[in-house]
């Protein structure tokens, strides 16, 4: 019993963690794509190169740093405001989410579930397309928040924890 109470303990601390990061996360997306609507794409390729060029002359091959300029140089020939436009609404729509689930509020988890559940199927599907490696760390990332979302809800509606429920008329 008590090792069972320790267990939920510790998935309901892991479940905040992640609803905490999804929040963090949906903020810098919104304020991301923001920015990434405002500059212009030239400035992107620029500061890329500005960042990496003292490892490329060091090490022409540094994979980080070829990452960093290939994917300024994929925002900045057309992609741009997809991603823009991506960033700004999916984090507009976790930080929606985030508020929910942190008020405890019941229509939060499924609704979680549902939008992470497609926007799991919608990175999978660009990835096919384009395999941004990008792509896959948000997945992963969803993908583990869904699972503890399910398992808190679980908890909450098996036993009775939630607030807005016992105060609706």
């Amino acid at each position: 019993m008590a090792e069972n109470i320790r267990r939920e303990m510790w998935l309901h601390r892991l479940f905040l963690v992640g609803v905490w990061l999804k929040g963090l996360m949906g903020g810098i997306q919104t304020i991301g794509g923001s920015v990434l609507l405002l500059v212009d794409s030239h400035w992107i390729t620029a500061a890329a190169v500005y960042i990496t060029h003292p490892e490329l002359a060091e090490d022409p091959h540094d994979a980080l740093s070829l990452f960093l300029r290939h994917s300024a140089t994929s925002l900045a020939s057309g992609s741009k405001t997809f991603a823009a436009v991506y960033l700004f609404v999916h984090g507009l729509i976790k930080l929606l989410l985030v508020a929910g689930l942190m008020r405890r509020k019941l229509w939060s988890y499924p609704a979680s579930l549902w939008v992470l559940g497609a926007f799991v199927a919608y990175q999978l599907n660009r990835y096919v397309a384009t395999r941004s490696p990008w792509l896959l760390i948000l997945t992963a990332i969803d993908v583990a928040v869904i699972a503890l979302v399910w398992h808190e809800w679980r908890h909450r509606v098996k036993h009775g924890f939630e607030p807005a429920v016992a105060a609706t008329p």
